[in-house]
């Protein structure tokens, strides 16, 4: 679980986020839904320790993490997963690399030992026979399938997931989205996803967060979000859909 009370943020004195409070569940997906410029990637990295809020507390379970020092943090940085927008691979680095870099740096395991885990992992996203190729070589999909590997190699309690499906074709989103589903159900994660996908909403949106200007305007499920009294949350998920239309219209 991860909670967030009275949360605010500003840059140059223009408040990002105003008084935010949303708890996160174990074992679902939450989604972070708004707009560009609502405050939805900010409350992401806020809440995975990029960002310092001006006021407010962050609860990672039951400890205090807006409260705790660089080197008390770092225990908990351990069991945090992380896959951005791009997947952020190094591109000098192989697929068995890139997954195995987290191991290197914050384990002591044995070579053998820190393969074997790489090796599961590829396994677990279906990616198997890329080990030895290089990001140039893979696909959008391939490199988001590498990037979760990476983020679960340590096995992390939360996984932050920065626009997972940014740049794919609908068929593959799909699939990345259930293996997020999947890997959260399996091993019992706090994930927290940042999108603007409304298929992703519709198909693994257990929790949903919608950010209108900086303030949590509304909360509640896939099943309920069709259904809502919330104008402004009704003209979102409207101008993504004709904006959906709009994409296949084009090709």
């Amino acid at each position: 679980m991860i909670k967030a009370e009275h949360i605010s943020k500003s840059f140059d004195g223009r408040a990002v986020l105003d008084d935010i409070s949303v708890t996160f569940d174990t074992g679902k997906t939450n989604l972070i839904i708004g707009r560009s410029g609502s405050g939805k990637t900010v409350l992401l990295k806020s809440l995975v320790g990029l960002h310092a809020v001006d006021s407010g507390a962050i609860y990672y379970d039951d400890i205090c993490y807006t409260s705790l020092g660089f080197k008390e943090r770092k225990a908990i940085r351990k069991d945090i997963g992380m896959i951005f927008q791009g997947g952020a691979l190094l591109d000098s680095s192989t697929v068995v690399e890139n997954v195995k870099l987290p191991l290197d740096l914050f384990t002591s395991r044995s070579e053998a030992e820190k393969m074997e885990r790489v090796k599961f992992c590829l396994d677990r996203v279906k990616l198997t026979g890329a080990d030895r190729l290089y990001p140039s070589e893979l696909s959008g999909g391939m490199i988001k399938r590498v990037a979760i590997a990476r983020a679960i190699v340590l096995n992390p309690r939360y996984l932050f997931c920065d626009e997972p499906n940014s740049g794919l074709d609908p068929q593959t989103s799909v699939v990345i989205d259930n293996l997020i589903r999947d890997i959260t159900e399996e091993y019992n994660i706090t994930t927290i996803i940042n999108t603007h996908d409304m298929n992703s909403v519709m198909e693994i949106g257990e929790k949903i967060v919608y950010i209108h200007e900086g303030h949590k305007w509304w909360e509640g499920t896939k099943d309920d979000i069709l259904h809502a009294d919330n104008r402004e949350l009704n003209d979102f998920v409207f101008a993504s859909a004709m904006a959906k239309r709009a994409r296949r219209a084009a090709k």
